[in-house]
């Protein structure tokens, strides 16, 4: 008895789930009426029969994905508190009890996987944590730290009174500023230390920050080089928050894997990127939000002169890249405008000339590319983690379905399920 409790303990659990069409990230086209094969947390198979009295999920009348992957989050933030003056207002719990809440919300849209590019030390390495160990429901989350800066860049407290400062845990250190080749090998090795996924660079100037100029460097070229040596020595991959048009060449000779925004790119950037296979990550969504919630949540008037200065350009500049073809992959900035409605920006990508199923593929199999998990995510296929969304329209005609996903499963796990009622869920008795 005691040996057959144990095999039974061990046994996988196993069901199905039935995908009238199926979206698997290897192609841009559907695959008609697939058998998905789950067993416990991964995908075991595509294809085949399902065998008599076994728990299935009937998605038959539906549109199955992989996961959604958004490469730019920062999930700590709100989108109604733009103003640095917040961080005098509130204790380091408040963003992390508020970044709970938007991992839910982000794994509710649909999104398995997500970036986060940035928040305080090192809330998103420790909330990649917790999430894994399951204490609470959310994404999975690549985890860089804090965005370094120069001093006086974006990213660092600016245009406060020099006896007005912010200490980070532990007290005595930094993880925010660096001047120099070798304060940034220390900042970096400092980061990895505190167990960071990836590194994230301020290398130009930013728009939600005081006293500095989007397009204005930052870093130097040197500094750059030896930031991306670095990370890769280490095992980490590395991302350049660029707006400004010689940061995002300085970033990709120096070897980063992807520029963030991008938005004053020239045809140069444009050539460097597309010879080095470089990753643009432009959050061509937010200036809808901005500029719509500028008075009711007021926004600081810096801030929205920049954003008015340079959002159409950044969309203009986003849709030459794509044509000329850079990689790209889906990355919004969620937390300037509200979680949960990061797929706002697929009809954008569309719009702006990458058809449906390549804007999919940029939030799905190109996303898992530049975080380097594409191994365990962004398609379906035998190995790859039962992560998949299912929506009852047809998203290769209307992108736009994916703005409410009504099924959504991680892991093998049911997390939201507004499609079906008679699906057998895992775990549950009935099948079909």
């Amino acid at each position: 008895m005691i040996l057959l409790a144990l095999l039974l303990a061990a046994a996988p659990h196993v069901f199905y789930v039935k995908a009238g069409r199926l979206f698997d990230g290897l192609s841009e086209s559907y695959r008609q009426n697939v058998t998905l094969k789950i067993e416990n947390d991964r995908i075991a198979a595509v294809g085949g029969s399902i065998p008599p009295g076994a728990q299935v999920i009937d998605l038959s009348q539906a549109t199955v994905l992989p996961g959604l992957i958004d490469c730019h989050v920062h999930l700590e933030s709100r989108a109604d508190h733009f103003e640095d003056i917040w961080t005098f207002k509130t204790s380091p719990l408040a963003p992390a009890m508020t970044a709970v809440v938007h991992a839910r919300r982000t794994l509710e849209a649909g999104f398995t996987t997500v970036r986060d590019v940035g928040s305080e030390p090192f809330l998103a390495a420790d909330l990649r944590d917790l999430i894994d160990e399951g204490y609470f429901p959310g994404p999975r989350v690549v985890a860089s730290g804090p965005c370094i800066s120069i001093t006086g860049g974006h990213c660092d407290l600016n245009r406060y009174p020099p006896n007005v400062r912010v200490d980070f845990y532990p007290l005595e250190r930094n993880f925010t500023v660096a001047d120099g080749a070798d304060q940034l090998r220390h900042l970096i090795r400092s980061h990895v230390q505190h167990g960071v996924d990836l590194i994230k660079v301020a290398a130009s100037g930013g728009v939600f920050s005081r006293g500095d100029v989007p397009g204005a460097p930052q870093f130097t070229y040197e500094e750059l080089r030896v930031a991306a040596e670095e990370a890769h020595r280490l095992g980490r991959r590395i991302a350049a928050h660029a707006h400004g048009t010689q940061s995002i060449k300085d970033a990709t000779r120096a070897g980063f894997d992807s520029i963030e925004h991008g938005t004053l790119i020239d045809d140069e950037g444009i050539r460097l990127m597309k010879e080095r296979g470089t990753f643009l990550v432009g959050d061509i969504y937010n200036d809808d939000y901005i500029l719509a919630h500028a008075d009711d949540l007021h926004i600081p008037r810096e801030y929205v002169d920049k954003e008015r200065a340079i959002g159409q350009t950044q969309r203009d500049n986003w849709a030459k890249a794509v044509k000329a073809g850079v990689r790209v992959a889906f990355g919004t900035d969620a937390g300037i405008y509200p979680h949960g409605d990061n797929a706002r920006q697929f009809s954008w990508m569309v719009r702006l000339g990458l058809p449906p199923a390549r804007a999919i593929l940029a939030a799905t199999a190109w996303a898992a590319e530049l975080l380097d998990r594409q191994k365990d995510v962004g398609t379906v296929q035998a190995g790859r983690y039962a992560d998949l969304i299912a929506v009852p329209g047809d998203p290769l005609r209307d992108v736009r379905v994916l703005e409410r996903v009504p099924f959504v499963m991680k892991g093998g796990a049911v997390i939201k399920d507004e499609l079906t009622s008679a699906a057998a869920a895992p775990g549950s008795s009935s099948s079909k």
